[in-house]
């Protein structure tokens, strides 16, 4: 996918000016709400495109500044149902944050200094490490932490900044990537239940679908439905594209995301009891061999392989790595498709 690797410099079966070779690969993101499938096109974006020019950058800054306050907003309000609350001092600046409008477009000196005092309070801590009880993006602490610089006058978004940056994806973002003579079409589809509908009929040719779990979730419910487990949501949706019928000849890669949150959780939340097939304890390696396993027995082609990598979206020297082995993954699929016109 990018130009950098070794892989490019191979002459494709299609370069014959073949429909396959012109168009390229079709691949589907596809996965659960939150499962970390915009951050992966980010990846892709900074990899493979040489990142984001500084307009782009600007673009950022306030679903950044929004995420950091509504993420304090959203810790502030489930302390009532967890049965905290904030130091007395900092009553007005709980208000601060509580007042403030759905959508930030700058960060004010006043909401800076709140959110900078009630990430010192120790119940905003408290709270904020039993995120499994409400919800809360996976990166709220990162914000609260960088608070300041955030809100500095100069400021410009960071590639981190950026890519644990969350806004709700509706409908579908395409991109499209070069790697030498070959492009692959990418199609990232949005999590939300109803807009599952969209998938199957519209992309019944796809070549590959990369499907994003997020092990972290293990003991969350979904945004839509607090009564179904996150990773169970996400078992039933993987079994309906792997074993669909518009999907018999798509090659399947498995990313099960968010490791890094996964393997700080596990200790202090017990897989077992939200999964009680489970007998690992808290043996990081045992937890995710249980986890990828549940998903691979679900395949019921004998013929199809899923490629499985455990992966952390938000760090791009990993996501390297990841997409490189990915890379070989799609030129294969592309060699042998060729070779069938």
């Amino acid at each position: 996918m990018g130009s950098s690797q070794s892989t490019n410099n191979q002459q494709s079966p299609c370069d014959n000016g073949s429909a396959k070779g012109k168009a390229g690969l079709k691949i589907l993101l596809l996965g659960a709400s939150d499962t970390g499938k915009s951050t992966v096109l980010k990846q892709m974006k900074l990899i493979y495109e040489g990142g984001y020019m500084q307009e782009e950058r600007e673009g950022y800054k306030e679903i950044i500044f929004t995420n950091a306050v509504s993420s304090m907003r959203a810790t502030l309000e489930a302390m009532v149902d967890l049965g905290l609350q904030v130091a007395p001092q900092n009553s007005r600046r709980k208000d601060v944050i509580l007042s403030a409008p759905l959508h930030v477009e700058s960060l004010s000196l006043t909401v800076i200094g709140a959110i900078e005092n009630l990430w010192r309070d120790a119940a905003v801590r408290n709270a904020v490490q039993q995120s499994s009880e409400f919800q809360l993006g996976d990166s709220a602490a990162y914000f609260f932490e960088n608070i300041n610089r955030l809100g500095s006058y100069s400021y410009l978004p960071t590639d981190q900044d950026i890519l644990r940056s969350m806004f709700r994806t509706t409908g579908v973002t395409e991109a499209t990537f070069s790697a030498g003579q070959l492009t692959y079409n990418i199609y990232d589809f949005g999590g939300l239940r109803l807009q599952r509908k969209k998938w199957i009929h519209r992309f019944e040719n796809a070549d590959v679908v990369i499907f994003l779990v997020s092990l972290s979730e293990y003991d969350q419910v979904l945004q839509e439905r607090a009564d179904v487990n996150r990773i169970q949501e996400s078992l039933t949706l993987f079994d309906s594209i792997c074993n669909s019928r518009w999907f018999t000849n798509t090659s399947i890669i498995l990313f099960l995301n968010k490791f890094d949150v996964f393997e700080e959780k596990l200790p202090r939340s017990r897989l077992e009891d939200y999964f009680p097939g489970y007998t690992g304890g808290n043996n990081v390696d045992a937890a995710c061999d249980y986890i990828l396993q549940r998903f691979l027995s679900l395949n019921q082609t004998t013929t199809k392989r899923i490629h499985a990598h455990f992966t952390v979206a938000t760090d791009t020297q990993q996501m390297k790595f990841v997409l490189n082995s990915v890379q070989d993954i799609l030129l294969l699929i592309h060699f042998r498709e060729c070779n069938q016109l």
